[in-house]
């Protein structure tokens, strides 16, 4: 069965990227702000496809808009997919750096 994404939130994803201990800039556009655009871009983008994929199977809309959205919520789940995999892989390489 799959599940829904519909549950998600920027807020919760964005929570888990949040420094700590870094004071937060006073002015201008911050890395936590972009990257909040991004994945909350990124989970309406899986939302709209879900909510269009089960539009199609109603029979209220046609194959080719339900494909349309499927595939551009996949590859909004690939580029996030892929970004996660380049962040691991950095902070893999910062640990195994010697002090």
């Amino acid at each position: 069965m799959i599940e829904s994404v519909s549950g998600i939130s920027a807020a919760n994803l964005t929570a888990a990227v949040r420094p700590t201990s870094a004071a937060a800039p006073t002015e201008g556009f911050s890395f936590e702000q972009a990257l909040g655009q991004v994945v909350g871009s990124a989970i309406n983008t899986l939302k709209t496809g879900e909510a269009v994929a089960i539009q199609g199977v109603e029979g209220a809309i046609g194959p080719m808009k339900v494909v349309e959205s499927v595939m551009a919520a996949q590859r909004s789940l690939q580029t996030a997919l892929s970004i996660r995999d380049k962040a691991v892989s950095a902070y893999q390489e910062i640990a195994r750096m010697a002090i």
